[in-house]
């Protein structure tokens, strides 16, 4: 396991593309926190914001990045056809499979404590003069308040699972295009569905299985009872979005030969 860990962790280091998609995930989940929590107001006592969740929003754009990662430490292998060297070097694929994963996981769980902490950095700084204050009702940012540090675990926890969900589907179909195609997809077409449907219902129900706005749930802090699914069961549902496509990548990944042209 520690010589096909070492091995992954080579190839994704070398490849000068992850590195910048790695910094990718950082500078777009803070920046995009950042635009978010300085152009964000809070007037009156009681109006409704979410400062951890403002600061926070960068998360949203940044797990494309991640997904692109992911998706790319299985679709670059069988587009030059590494993965049969791969698979020959280590003929364990289930070995093969878990080194990529645990790999994936601990760049991601850098890549998003440091965007995390980032985004926290900056609307703690700023949004006290949004109108975010103790006269309307907020404290500032602290990891030291359970519902924040609920909301920055969750958002890494998030990104990390948004890895391996890519990294299945990836696994799956074998092909970096497609692979990224259906992960956005899965992420953006529930919550234009929710949209969309006029019924009340099914809006909630449709908000409760979609992997991204169940799993973000985990980012709320304030009216976490009007949310469609808790915080915690919301990342549950993106959990299981995502052990579901690694189980159905690891299968295919035992079951089938090493060329893509054979699916």
């Amino acid at each position: 396991m520690r010589r096909a860990g070492y091995a992954e962790w080579t190839k994704l280091r070398t490849d000068v593309s992850n590195s910048w998609l790695v910094l990718g995930v950082i500078a777009l989940t803070v920046a995009v926190g950042a635009a978010v929590a300085m152009t964000s107001r809070c007037d009156t006592t009681g109006c409704g914001g979410d400062p951890a969740r403002l600061s926070l929003t960068g998360v949203m754009v940044g797990q494309v990045a991640v997904a692109i990662v992911a998706v790319l430490m299985v679709g670059n292998e069988y587009s030059t056809g590494m993965m049969h060297t791969t698979l020959t070097a280590i003929p364990q694929r289930l070995t093969v499979l878990f080194s990529k994963a645990t790999v994936l996981t601990a760049v991601m769980l850098v890549a998003g404590t440091v965007s995390v902490l980032g985004s926290l950095l900056i609307g703690r700084l700023v949004e006290s003069d949004r109108g975010f204050t103790e006269a309307h009702g907020y404290t500032a940012l602290s990891l030291a308040d359970g519902p924040t540090l609920r909301a920055s675990a969750g958002s890494v926890l998030y990104l990390i699972l948004i890895g391996l969900l890519s990294l299945g589907l990836a696994l799956v179909v074998r092909n970096s295009a497609t692979a990224i195609g259906i992960v956005l997809a899965l992420l953006f077409v529930f919550p234009i569905l929710a949209q969309v449907v006029a019924d009340p219902d099914w809006q909630r129900h449709l908000q409760q299985i979609s992997p991204m706005t169940a799993g973000l749930a985990v980012q709320a802090t304030v009216d976490v009872d009007k949310l469609p699914i808790g915080p915690w069961k919301g990342l549950g549902v993106l959990a299981l979005w995502a052990v579901a496509a690694f189980t159905a990548g690891g299968w295919l990944l035992r079951s089938r030969d090493a060329c893509p042209s054979s699916v």
